[in-house]
């Protein structure tokens, strides 16, 4: 039986890999409706239409991810909070050239019935980590 944290680690990583593959069904299966999102684009809420539009007409792409780092808090049963590091690469949409991006990033997911949704991500760039000497 997987632990609780592993559950949601599993969750989120599942969602960056729906927006590899640009699989919108599934990432909309693990967003709550409506969902928020703060990046440097700003603060933002949207419904499973807008996601929809922005995974598939949005500008950029998502080619490939490694999360690190991952924390997973529980502050009540049916509440998850994630903080984790993430190395992107990303695309515009329809050009093969991707650019590496390391941000730190956190989501909040909610129990719902017995899945569980995202319902908040948000994302901030992260100053590039040095490897020690």
């Amino acid at each position: 039986m997987p632990t609780p944290s592993k559950t949601l680690i599993d969750l989120e990583t599942k969602f960056w890999q729906s927006m590899v593959d640009q699989d919108t069904d599934a990432a909309l299966e693990m967003l709550s409706e409506p969902a928020l999102m703060v990046s440097s684009h700003g603060a933002m809420k949207f419904d499973h239409a807008g996601y929809r539009k922005m995974a598939e007409q949005g500008s950029m792409v998502l080619k490939s991810f490694e999360l690190s780092d991952m924390e997973v808090v529980f502050p009540n049963e049916t509440t998850a909070i994630l903080t984790y590091h993430v190395k992107q690469g990303v695309a515009p949409r329809g050009k093969g050239e991707s650019t590496a991006q390391e941000m730190n990033d956190t989501s909040t997911w909610v129990q719902n019935g017995a899945r569980w949704q995202c319902v908040m991500h948000t994302e901030t760039p992260a100053e590039a980590k040095h490897a020690a000497h």
